[in-house]
């Protein structure tokens, strides 16, 4: 019976994908108690991000024979999805200090142990074990916790919070005050802070800027909300889509257009007398070669670009005018996680939406059940859905 701990198993309910560009679909899968290091938790609410997606049509997969050397097979699939959530620690491992039993959680994608150097020096956004976050067995031991049948089973990014009960590493795992809500502090997990960071951490927005955002999902909401944090005197919010755009206008957006060539020919002109933006940041739902130029287009001289989204793994062209790079004296800035540390960022976005002052339930178009999870995507595709939400 599905959340039953028979032994040292529990058999939970899962969306997972079993193919490449196969549908999601719940599955029974076993996982086992947490060993040393590690935590179970009783999930409350998981976000649906649009990277989950790259994991299922293999955008973000790496070749087979990399694969193979990873994992021991040539493929990652079956695969449970999701790296956005939160809940409550159900148990824990030895050796586990941070959290214990009853704690609200938030997940966080890329896990911090906070030794490497990259976390002594502060930069836990590139966390040494985030090498592991895509597939693999248990980043604590080289063991795999998850079983479909005699089938290990993968999770994205070291997470899988598409399921009823998650068993993760003590470094994926956050500790959250038991007042703030945990619905947005799924949200707030991945995509919120992710946008959020990309304004103001590594794009460095300041007051007075003009910032542009391509593209207006749950993370360009962030970034929205990053430059209206920031002190920016406007932003301009870039979508295709019409209803995105409107919504961006809600929280923040100070100018709406449909392509970056609408903003360049009828709001840049007059908004910054030609100087352009600022601070542009790409947060579009799959990043393409040709949308990087069309960013440094409307950006000044001595502007930021800073691209958010991800592209397909082996996508090698970009269009770009390094001559006018150069010339123009600008910045090309990649980012995970908006270059921010989760156990910083997550806790004071936290603390902002508790206090009122950062949208994240206006996101939420829609909840679904994990039966359902196929038909988020479904909805976010046709451009229905700015963020979807498994409640379990």
């Amino acid at each position: 019976m599905a959340g039953e701990l028979v032994g040292n198993q529990m058999q939970v309910r899962a969306a997972i994908v079993s193919e490449l560009n196969g549908p999601w679909h719940t599955a029974d899968v076993t996982i086992d108690e947490p060993h040393a290091n590690e935590v179970k938790v009783k999930m409350s609410f998981a976000g649906m991000c649009h990277s989950d997606e790259h994991v299922r049509n293999g955008d973000m997969i790496p070749e087979a024979a990399m694969t193979e050397m990873l994992i021991g097979r040539r493929e990652i699939y079956p695969v449970i999805g999701g790296h956005e959530g939160a809940g409550v620690v159900e148990s824990v491992g030895a050796n586990v200090t941070s959290v214990a039993p009853g704690d609200h959680v938030a997940v966080s994608f890329i896990p911090s142990c906070g030794r490497c150097e990259y976390c002594a020096s502060g930069r836990q956004y590139i966390c040494d074990l985030g090498s592991h976050t895509l597939m693999g067995p248990m980043i604590s031991d080289g063991t795999w916790r998850h079983h479909l049948g005699d089938v290990t089973v993968n999770r994205m990014c070291q997470l899988g919070t598409f399921a009823d009960y998650i068993v993760v590493h003590e470094a994926s795992v956050i500790r959250i005050d038991p007042w703030y809500d945990l619905r947005a502090a799924a949200l707030i997990s991945c995509g919120i802070s992710t946008g959020f960071g990309s304004a103001v951490t590594r794009g460095g927005a300041k007051p007075g800027d003009t910032v542009a955002v391509i593209g207006c999902g749950g993370v360009g909401s962030g970034a929205i909300q990053g430059a209206v944090h920031a002190g920016a005197r406007a932003v301009i919010a870039i979508d295709t889509n019409q209803s995105k755009v409107e919504r961006a206008l809600k929280i923040g957006a100070t100018h709406g257009a449909a392509t970056t060539r609408d903003a360049a020919f009828t709001i840049l002109p007059e908004l910054t007398s030609g100087k352009n933006c600022d601070v542009t940041i790409i947060t579009v739902g799959t990043l393409t070669g040709e949308l990087v130029e069309q960013a440094r287009g409307i950006t000044a001289k001595g502007g930021v670009i800073v691209v958010t989204s991800i592209a397909p793994s082996q996508q090698r062209a970009v269009e770009l005018n390094v001559f006018m790079l150069s010339m123009m004296n600008q910045e090309l800035r990649g980012t995970v996680f908006g270059s921010e540390s989760p156990r910083v960022q997550i806790p004071r976005l936290l603390r902002l939406h508790h206090e009122g002052k950062l949208h994240v339930d206006d996101l939420i178009t829609e909840e679904y059940t994990l039966d359902n999870v196929q038909q988020g995507y479904d909805d976010l595709a046709s451009g229905k859905n700015v963020r979807g939400i498994v409640r379990f």
